[in-house]
């Protein structure tokens, strides 16, 4: 083997065995926690091992003693805000327990998403959590049936084996209703996407039968994917028609963003005083003074501290569900 052959290759336990003059299990006892080796064959390979630039291969370890560090956690619409933040405040809460975040992307499903779940299988990963509508029930069946240990937030699967966690957004839906007709709104309409998640369509139909607990026939419109266009597109398409609300409820920020700026740009309304609007999520942009979004916030650290607790196995084995919190802003008005 060259130089330089030998700086790119991993350095191995056995060469790190060699310098410091010991056996290859003296080293392997040396990074293993609770071991026994002398003090004076620790230091020697921890000299041998920092002069060579040894790092113990974690991977290959787990694959061994049938376990490992790897969470995996599934998900699509990764590069939304919303989603972005809650796989943040995950990954960080995980790093600080010494667990390591491998993230499969599920957008557009296919043979691609389950042969990265199988990858999991593969490396032992000490849970896999599920983060959003897809992947399939299937899959998920196939993680558990090969002993994963599988968390599930939000959503409704009646699958036996994996732990669940839900954002009730029930309450907060019948929530927004009621802000909306405190403001005075009379036309009322809900503002979802096409993906068909349990979440999303949960707050479509909350909403909706408090409407008609009221006696209101509430609109529903579907202009594409969970995306700040989409939101756009609905408020292209319901403007457009005669009796145009004067109250909407997006069922995510990121579609209400969307929707506030074409209503006002392309259609000349003002937020609030011509039309109101509620939003869900909380996200960053919420909170902009472009926006000023009334909006429902997940607790999203709250989620995230429960979750890691479960993956290291000091959390509660029964679904657990957590209350959204409204947080009042200017999108809609004051009680008359």
């Amino acid at each position: 083997m060259t130089t330089e052959n030998r700086e790119k290759s991993f350095v191995s336990a056995q060469r790190v065995a060699e310098l410091a003059g010991v056996s290859r299990s003296a080293v392997s006892r040396t990074f293993t926690e609770g071991a026994s080796v002398s003090d004076a064959t620790r230091q020697k390979v921890l000299k041998a091992a920092e002069a060579l630039g040894y790092h113990v291969n974690h991977l290959a370890r787990s694959l061994i003693h049938e376990r490992s560090d790897l969470v995996c956690l599934v998900a699509s619409d990764i590069d939304t805000p919303f989603r972005s933040s809650l796989i943040e405040a995950l990954t960080r809460r995980m790093q600080q327990v010494g667990k390591v975040a491998m993230v499969i992307n599920t957008e557009g499903q296919g043979s691609g998403v389950e042969s990265a779940l199988r990858q999991t299988l593969n490396y032992r990963a000490a849970a896999t959590v599920v983060l959003s509508g897809t992947p399939s029930a299937s899959l998920i069946e196939t993680c558990i049936a090969n002993g994963q240990h599988v968390i599930l937030l939000n959503r409704n699967d009646d699958i036996v084996g994996p732990q669940k966690v839900t954002v009730d957004s029930r309450e907060a839906a019948g929530e927004a209703f009621f802000m909306l007709r405190r403001a005075g709104c009379q036309r009322l309409a809900v503002v979802s996407s096409t993906a068909g998640t349990p979440s999303l369509v949960l707050r479509e139909l909350a909403f909706i039968e408090a409407a008609q607990s009221a006696g209101l026939s509430v609109p529903v419109l579907r202009a594409g994917p969970t995306t700040y266009a989409s939101g756009a597109a609905a408020a292209r398409d319901i403007f457009s028609r005669p009796g145009t609300p004067d109250g909407v409820f997006c069922v995510t920020d990121l579609l209400a963003c969307g929707f506030i700026d074409t209503s006002r740009h392309e259609f000349r309304l003002d937020v609030p005083k011509d039309l109101c609007v509620v939003g869900f999520d909380d996200i960053d942009q919420a909170s902009w003074a472009s926006y000023e979004l009334t909006t429902f916030r997940q607790p999203l650290e709250r989620v995230a501290e429960h979750i890691v607790q479960l993956i290291i196995g000091g959390g509660t084995t029964s679904a657990v569900h957590f209350q959204p919190e409204p947080v009042w802003r200017k999108s809609v008005r004051p009680r008359p």
